[in-house]
């Protein structure tokens, strides 16, 4: 729950609104291959909700060497590239959900790791962008990306909202730990569950269909 009435609602993009995590970690898989190291599943999802310049360190780790500095901005191009070509899909719920925020006549803001040119291309190819046009905010907008809180209190600052009164809808653990760390309360979107350390960070929903009597709820006035 919100310390303060619900005004605002962030969303994340990758895993809450579109699918693409799919191809993302295809793109990741194929770029440590590339480069010598065998990725495992349980490095691909650690790797989860981090922007291709929190992943350098990761990279340098493993490989044991230092990453080209234009890796990220290659990389990203290639993901934009792919999505262009490949297409990329909605979470199921995804365009209702932000329908309910309007109809409830909250704010909405959308705050991503990825880049603006990355967002673009995923909100197009899916009808999103006219819902989210002029709303959404890059890691690149600011000068640390989440697990940091700079790209949620940007977004609250461009409402001109309090943290108290926003809700950030997330499905990795950096925008989970970023959304804490901006004092905002956090939906959990994790179908499969989430780990104990989460859960006590973020409310869990298996759909986004379970969203509206949350945002109903987070929107009445507080007791004293």
């Amino acid at each position: 729950m919100t310390p303060l009435p619900l005004r605002l609602v962030i969303f994340d993009c990758d895993g809450v609104l579109i699918d693409s995590e799919p191809l993302s970690r295809r793109i990741l898989a194929a770029e440590a291959a590339s480069l010598g190291w065998a990725l495992s599943d349980e490095a691909a999802h650690a790797c989860t909700g981090m922007s291709w310049s929190a992943l350098v360190p990761v990279f340098e780790q493993a490989l044991g060497r230092k990453m080209d500095p234009d890796w990220p901005a290659k990389v990203q191009a290639r993901c934009v590239a792919a999505m262009a070509s490949d297409g990329v899909d909605t979470v199921p719920g995804a365009a209702d959900a932000l329908d309910v925020v309007r109809r409830l006549g909250l704010k909405l803001r959308v705050a991503s790791n990825s880049s603006h040119e990355e967002m673009a291309v995923k909100f197009a190819r899916t009808g999103l962008m006219p819902r989210l046009e002029g709303l959404l905010h890059s890691a690149r907008d600011v000068p640390r990306a989440k697990p940091a809180p700079d790209l949620f209190l940007a977004a609250a600052a461009a409402e001109g909202v309090p943290p108290g009164a926003c809700l950030v809808i997330e499905d990795s653990r950096p925008g989970i730990t970023a959304a804490h760390a901006a004092g905002m309360a956090c939906v959990a979107y994790a179908p499969g569950g989430l780990s104990p350390d989460l859960a006590a960070l973020a409310r869990p929903i298996a759909s986004l269909a379970e969203l509206p009597p949350i945002l109903r709820a987070a929107m009445l006035p507080r007791a004293a």
